[in-house]
């Protein structure tokens, strides 16, 4: 179903042939983001992700960048994250050049302008301000900080108003000449392509790309004894909480037991939590878990929206429920539910070239390792409810908890208060 091609620079190619479709979609991964920044240059992934659609030699300002897939009506779009950086386009297959073309353009030659940096500067301030005037958006952020405090692991990947407007040419520049290097990049094409002449084409198109060393993260450091708590007052109509408990990292031997448990808690609108809090109590129109799994982080959360009347009944089911799971094994049917809602979800999902390239591109990143779906329902169906309920017992321990939420709260002390209660109960 895929290839995986080593250079000898070590630029990795994936190739993911799909007759089935009419679309190619290209993506470059490199493997930085905002854990791999500073206090001083917080941000500065995210800054240059967009500065990559300025302009380059050949496309000299943001209108030829945009206007070349605009042209031919092609998907195209970048995203930064925590661990990669990622740019691509999809087209239809008969324009696979052409999106080649663009996006190795971008990744290596974009000339980032001095005045588009300026420019810049105000975009992503608003940016900034657009989440911070989202209750919700706002509350992964806090969960973020409260996990990992003051290290980049905790940080807004966005960076900071200060840091942003502080950013400069040669920062920009030194910080992609460092990360955007051959054994730090891959290369991902999925769709109605012909392998080899894929490979060949990319090959090409990369044979400049430097071949330096990558600068490395800091360790993040993980350090909680007893439930802990981060309340931001905001005079807001509803109350936007996260809870939930320190978990697996992507190599954990039990990270797919982990998701299993998310989603019966609360990935799908037959999971607990759904049912209880919205169907059964009301009390919410948006609750839902999700676990996240980083190379050397990870957490399961559930988010909700909660009428500021309600937020303690709110938590204190959710915890009755995480404490449920912790205690009295699941049924055979509801474990089987949630196994097959996974491989149905994904089945579905990668049906797309866009999905399969970031599927198949991300384990590699991430991992380097990348299992077919078939390999991965494979570790699913080992799950048992005896794993459900061994890991459900080690996550939900009191010193794992924690709960962050923005609303009209001016102290955490009735919510100090019930983390307490669950946490002797435990």
């Amino acid at each position: 179903m895929f290839r995986k091609t080593t250079l000898k620079n070590g630029l990795r190619i994936i190739t993911v042939p799909q007759k089935s479709t009419q679309a190619v979609t290209v993506l470059v991964l490199a493997g930085t983001g905002s854990k791999y920044e500073t206090k001083e240059t917080s941000g500065i992934s995210h800054f240059l992700e967009h500065m990559f659609f300025k302009g380059t030699e050949k496309r000299p300002d943001k209108l030829a960048i945009a206007e070349t897939l605009d042209k031919v009506g092609g998907i195209y779009n970048a995203f930064t994250g925590e661990e990669c950086t990622g740019y691509f386009a999809k087209v239809a297959s008969s324009q696979f050049d052409l999106a080649l073309d663009w996006v190795s353009d971008i990744y290596l030659k974009s000339i980032l302008p001095e005045k588009e940096i300026k420019i810049e500067k105000g975009v992503i301030t608003e940016e900034i301000n657009m989440v911070y005037d989202n209750p919700m958006a706002y509350a992964g952020l806090l969960w973020n900080k409260l996990l990992y405090g003051d290290q980049p692991a905790g940080w807004d990947i966005a960076g900071t108003k200060e840091s942003v407007n502080a950013m400069n040419r040669p920062e920009l520049l030194n910080y992609m000449n460092s990360q955007y290097v051959a054994s730090n990049t891959i290369v991902c094409v999925a769709g109605n392509i012909n392998d080899a002449q894929t490979i060949s084409q990319i090959k090409k198109k990369f044979v400049q790309i430097k071949t330096t060393l990558p600068t490395k993260k800091a360790q993040v450091v993980e350090s909680q004894m007893r439930p802990a708590c981060l309340v931001h007052f905001k005079q807001t109509d509803q109350t936007h909480l996260c809870l939930g408990a320190r978990g697996y990292h992507l190599f954990h031997p039990k990270r797919y037991v982990q998701d299993i448990l998310g989603i019966i808690l609360g990935g799908m609108m037959s999971s607990r939590l759904f049912i209880e809090i919205r169907e059964k109590l009301g009390l919410a129109y948006y609750i839902k878990t999700e676990v996240d799994s980083n190379p050397d982080t990870g957490y399961l959360v559930t988010q909700a929206g909660i009428d500021n009347h309600n937020v303690a009944k709110a938590i204190s089911t959710i915890l009755k429920e995480y404490r449920r799971i912790s205690q009295k094994a699941l049924s055979r049917a509801e474990l089987k539910k949630a196994k097959d809602y996974v491989q149905g979800k994904m089945t579905l999902m990668l049906e797309s070239s866009d999905a399969l390239a970031s599927f198949y591109g991300a384990q590699e990143l991430l991992e380097r390792a990348t299992l077919t779906p078939k390999e991965i329902y494979a570790k699913i169906n080992q799950v048992s409810w005896q794993d459900i309920l061994k890991v459900a017992q080690d996550i939900f321990q009191p010193k794992n908890l924690n709960l962050a939420l923005i609303g009209p709260f001016k102290d955490d002390q009735n919510f100090q208060q019930l983390l307490k209660s669950w946490s002797q109960e435990f």
